[in-house]
């Protein structure tokens, strides 16, 4: 976290978010959900530390209409100035699968795959789980499987839009994702659609889990959003409206 806060500053930012991972759903060696107690207490000494950024608070809670009572306990433990709702798993088949093993998974059925992900997180949305942001909202496509003909939204239409219309029915906020500078989950025309339904802002998140790859993509983000519809705000730390 000191590193990232240091590579903030060289880019002349002025916040950075650290929206830690909540997940249960343990499908990788080594996985664990947050230590909520000792990320405010890793925050609160980088907050010491580096006086002149701004370090907000924040978690990304992993399928939270699966794990009420965990979610439940995280937003209790502190205040958080970020809340994303993410979907990184599905249950296909009787197995527990995070979308980047889809193409580990010999005989995958992928387009059944990404339409079951995606109607995992419409339920997050209609769950009334207690989060703010919908993050990086199609998730597979950065892990599409070779051989495939080619991600497109279009395919995915009426399942994207459905998930779109129910979180701006619950004046949610859509994260740009961009993965760290290779992939912007969404792309422009999902962000479209976000307006076109009534989405009334969206946000960035760069996915970073590294210092050198802080705000990578910020740039092409901002241009897309842009040609979307949305406006920056004057304060730069505030949301992108229609």
């Amino acid at each position: 976290m000191e590193r990232s806060c240091e590579r903030a500053l060289e880019l002349g930012l002025p916040a950075i978010a650290f929206t830690e991972h909540a997940d249960w759903a343990l499908v990788h060696e080594g996985q664990h959900a947050v230590d909520i107690a000792g990320y405010f207490d890793a925050v609160e000494r980088c907050r010491a530390q580096f006086k002149g950024l701004r370090i907000l608070t924040g978690v990304e809670l992993g399928e939270p209409h699966w794990y009420p009572r965990e979610t439940a306990e995280i937003l209790a433990a502190g205040p958080l100035d970020q809340v994303h709702g993410s979907i990184h798993c599905i249950r296909l088949d009787g197995t527990l699968l995070d979308a980047s093993q889809f193409r580990e998974r010999a005989g995958i059925d992928f387009p059944r795959a990404v339409r079951e992900y995606f109607r995992e997180t419409l339920a997050m949305v209609e769950s009334g789980q207690a989060f703010e942001t919908l993050a990086h909202l199609d998730y597979p496509k950065r892990y599409w499987l070779d051989g495939l003909a080619p991600y497109r939204e279009k395919d995915y239409e009426a399942e994207i839009r459905a998930i779109l219309v129910a979180a701006a029915g619950t004046g949610r906020v859509l994260e740009v994702n961009t993965t760290r500078g290779r992939t912007l989950c969404p792309d422009i025309t999902v962000v479209r659609w976000w307006r076109e339904v009534g989405g009334q802002a969206v946000q960035y998140g760069s996915d970073a889990h590294q210092p050198d790859k802080l705000a990578e993509g910020f740039e092409l983000a901002t241009q897309m959003v842009e040609a979307a519809g949305f406006k920056p705000a004057r304060d730069p730390m505030a949301l992108w409206r229609r």
